[in-house]
């Protein structure tokens, strides 16, 4: 990677892909990736993909009902982690080979069109010294992005707001800052340091405790006075609706390999657009640019560059939005020389 990624749950220097290729009877090759947190998550997810495939072979790629059909064969052993995250590449790939079959780009399968998104840089900010952060801070808006995601977490409130004020006092006004806690802290503290941010001009406070904490996380959204950000986590458009039955959030983030992949995506969207929440992204930013484009509550797109050592055509950046690839499908094609050169042993 090339920032490290420091969280209060671990520091992150590499990025575990699995990369996906679904091969059609008609010569298709829809591809996309996973990223799987520990170097263990793609062996796992490799095998319970090539497991999904083999109860789907031969039959037409009909996303929602290959789903519902995968979500009944896996039922006893739970679709979620490592399964939901096979599903969901599978999902993805599927969607990638239907718009390249139809030669559009994935944004205009889905009914809208390639356009920019406003993204935020997420590539670093982890936990730090101040001034390094503030240095750091000043990198992650070269390429003109004007909002940055902050790991904050330290072990008192002070700390995180002196993390705080040097990225604010380096990157003056104009650039937003959200902050995002990675689950490290308990209600009482989480409504404290709400309180002391609101001040701060933090835009959104993203998983502040335990994610599947509903009742917390509601108490902690009617206190806080800055928008409560949730989402990452939610294991499929069912999760979603609890949350927002139980206003646990103000603002939602699915993430395409937790939610169910592209079909995921789009029932999680409809929510969104029934309750008038703004729904964001979490990672995947290649093939997040194109659902976010077709969600009609579209917020922000989060921005890293893990896959760009190894695609030939990384995702465009102007002026702080990503630009929507107008080729067929998600864009995604494999630089071969590259894959070689990082692949794990």
């Amino acid at each position: 990677m090339t920032y490290a990624l420091g969280t209060s749950a671990a520091r992150v220097t590499e990025a575990p892909l699995l990369l996906i290729d679904l091969e059609t009877e008609e010569g298709i090759t829809g591809r996309t990736y996973l990223f799987c947190y520990r170097p263990s998550g793609p062996r796992a997810i490799a095998l319970l993909l090539e497991d999904a495939v083999s109860l789907i072979k031969g039959e037409q790629m009909r996303p929602a009902d290959i789903a519902a059909k995968l979500a009944r064969r896996f039922a006893l052993l739970g679709v979620t982690g490592t399964v939901r995250m096979a599903l969901s590449g599978l999902d993805m790939a599927m969607w990638d080979a239907l718009a390249k079959a139809a030669s559009v780009p994935l944004a205009s399968m889905l009914g809208s069109s390639p356009r920019t998104i406003p993204a935020y840089n997420s590539c670093g900010l982890g936990l730090m010294a101040p001034a390094a952060l503030a240095d750091e801070a000043v990198r992650l808006t070269v390429r003109g992005f004007k909002a940055v995601k902050l790991r904050l977490g330290y072990p008192t409130l002070n700390e995180d707001l002196s993390a705080l004020k040097a990225v604010r006092g380096r990157l003056g006004a104009s650039i937003e800052i959200m902050v995002d806690y990675n689950q490290a802290l308990l209600v009482e503290e989480a409504v404290l340091r709400a309180s002391a941010l609101a001040s701060e001009g933090v835009i959104w406070l993203e998983e502040p405790i335990r994610h599947d904490d509903l009742a917390g996380n509601a108490r902690i959204a009617a206190a806080s006075k800055v928008p409560l950000q949730l989402g990452e986590n939610f294991n499929g458009a069912e999760a979603m609706d609890a949350a927002l039955q139980a206003r646990a959030c103000h603002l939602v983030m699915p993430d395409l390999a937790r939610i169910g992949g592209v079909t995921g995506w789009m029932q999680a969207a409809g929510l969104a657009v029934a309750n008038g929440i703004p729904m964001s992204s979490h990672l995947f930013p290649e093939v997040s640019a194109h659902v976010l484009a077709a969600t009609p509550t579209c917020h922000w797109l989060e921005y890293v560059d893990w896959a760009d050592l190894i695609v030939q055509e990384p995702l465009r950046v102007v002026d702080g939005m990503v630009v929507v690839s107008d080729r067929p499908g998600t864009g995604l094609e494999w630089d071969v020389a590259a894959i070689e050169r990082y692949r794990m042993t």
